[in-house]
């Protein structure tokens, strides 16, 4: 029988399906709290990629990776991610993130392939936006930017003491290599 659905049919599918795994293991975990207020105007701009959950769609990433945020007319914010691969070659995702808690502007909802919106919340904020964790509430998914292409290992060393008590496990993070001439 699913051998005769479409192409369309499967997506969808296979959509429904890790939104319902998604909400399973979201259920097993404490809620995941996000910072309490985002000012979206100081927040967009470039960020770079320190560490990441390893994860599918960035497998081929190998350094370099940065996130460009901008806001558009309506609203939403521009979303332009790339990387270097480990063949050399420059590779970009452009997607859409819209606020879904407009008293925080702390949870979005990010697609770049519509219409499959990803969770985006950001969970720990430097004062001075100086840095930022990423994360969703099922936990599988959880990225640490941060404004240079360098963090120094003190503040990786105290935003990661911080992630257990969020439900996330430090050690799974992998380092993103930045070089600082792009």
């Amino acid at each position: 029988m699913i051998f005769a659905m479409r192409k369309r049919d499967l997506i969808i599918l296979g959509g429904l399906l890790g939104a319902v795994a998604g909400w399973a293991v979201a259920g097993s975990s404490p809620s995941l709290e996000t910072v309490p207020q985002v000012d979206l105007a100081r927040y967009v701009g470039r960020w770079y990629e320190i560490a990441r959950y390893p994860n599918r769609f960035e497998r081929k990433c190998g350094r370099d990776v940065t996130a460009d945020y901008s806001i558009k007319r309506n609203g939403d914010i521009r979303v332009v991610n790339s990387c270097v691969k480990s063949s050399g070659t420059v590779s970009r995702a452009i997607g859409t993130a819209k606020v879904t808690d407009k008293s925080t502007n702390s949870k979005l909802k990010v697609a770049f392939f519509w219409p499959f919106y990803g969770n985006y919340w950001i969970v720990d904020l430097g004062r001075d936006y100086d840095y930022a964790v990423i994360g969703e509430p099922s936990r599988r998914y959880l990225w640490i930017l941060s404004r240079s292409p360098q963090m120094p290992d003190e503040l990786f060393h105290q935003i990661t003491a911080r992630l257990a008590s969020k439900g996330y496990d430090p050690s799974r993070l992998i380092k993103i290599p930045q070089s600082t001439s792009r």
